[in-house]
């Protein structure tokens, strides 16, 4: 399986978190990021933006597992993220897994879940639409 995402393939936002590719399934990557002060909103609970965070990172990191997989290299551009806080994410560590739901030539539409404990009840869920450039040169 290709190596991607690594730290440095992730954004300095992702990195300052410490977002990190836990482990691959079923060929997609599994983000985590620990939980610690870097993350937390109210005391002992994760800040949205750090969830928000982690769904993105985790999207993107979909999507780049799949163009490698297919060979395709593309420039990635955000056109609009849409996340649904489902539940307060507790203390512990937290994952999240993106799936393509769409792949075109131009653009790629993703959903995205994030879960602590158990995959099966996501604290937060996220859709993403991005936009894949040819890259230049």
């Amino acid at each position: 399986m290709a190596d991607i995402p690594d730290i440095e393939a992730l954004t300095p936002y992702a990195r300052s978190l410490g977002i990190a590719l836990d482990r691959w399934e079923d060929g997609t990557p599994i983000m985590a990021v620990s939980f610690d002060e870097v993350v937390e909103g109210r005391p002992d609970h994760y800040h949205g933006g750090a969830t928000g965070g982690l769904l993105e990172t985790a999207g993107y990191a979909a999507l780049r597992a799949e163009l490698a997989r297919l060979e395709r290299e593309a420039v990635l551009k955000p056109i609009n993220i849409t996340v649904q806080y489902l539940a307060a994410g507790k203390s512990r560590t937290s994952y999240a897994r993106g799936r393509i739901t769409k792949l075109g030539r131009r653009s790629a539409n993703i959903t995205v879940e994030a879960w602590q404990d158990d995959p099966a009840r996501p604290i937060a869920t996220a859709v993403m639409n991005v936009l894949m450039a040819e890259p230049s040169g």
